[in-house]
């Protein structure tokens, strides 16, 4: 088993026995409404919004740039690369 996967069933076997010890209601307010809720809700939902958020904000971006096989400069009308000769083409991707 590879570190990172170790590390991810830790932390979820932690977060499950916070979770679990943590059942009791409490009063919770909301922005209108005062509600009694179990703290294991408040605590779950918070850490899986979170979970969700740090996944969006790390995720990476996708680009397409020149260095992309995918990208002809040579398709590109009044592109700067249709400058260059096939040898560089080639030598640059």
């Amino acid at each position: 088993m590879r570190t990172k996967t170790i590390f991810i069933i830790a932390f979820t076997v932690l977060i499950t026995i916070f979770l679990m010890m943590n059942t009791d209601a409490v009063d919770f307010d909301f922005i209108f409404v005062e509600q009694k809720i179990s703290k294991l809700v408040v605590i779950g939902v918070c850490t899986f919004v979170g979970f969700i958020l740090g996944y969006w904000a790390g995720r990476p971006k996708v680009t397409v740039g020149t260095y992309d096989p995918k990208f002809d400069p040579r398709d590109e009308p009044g592109d700067r690369n249709k400058q260059l000769s096939d040898e560089d083409r080639d030598y640059i991707s």
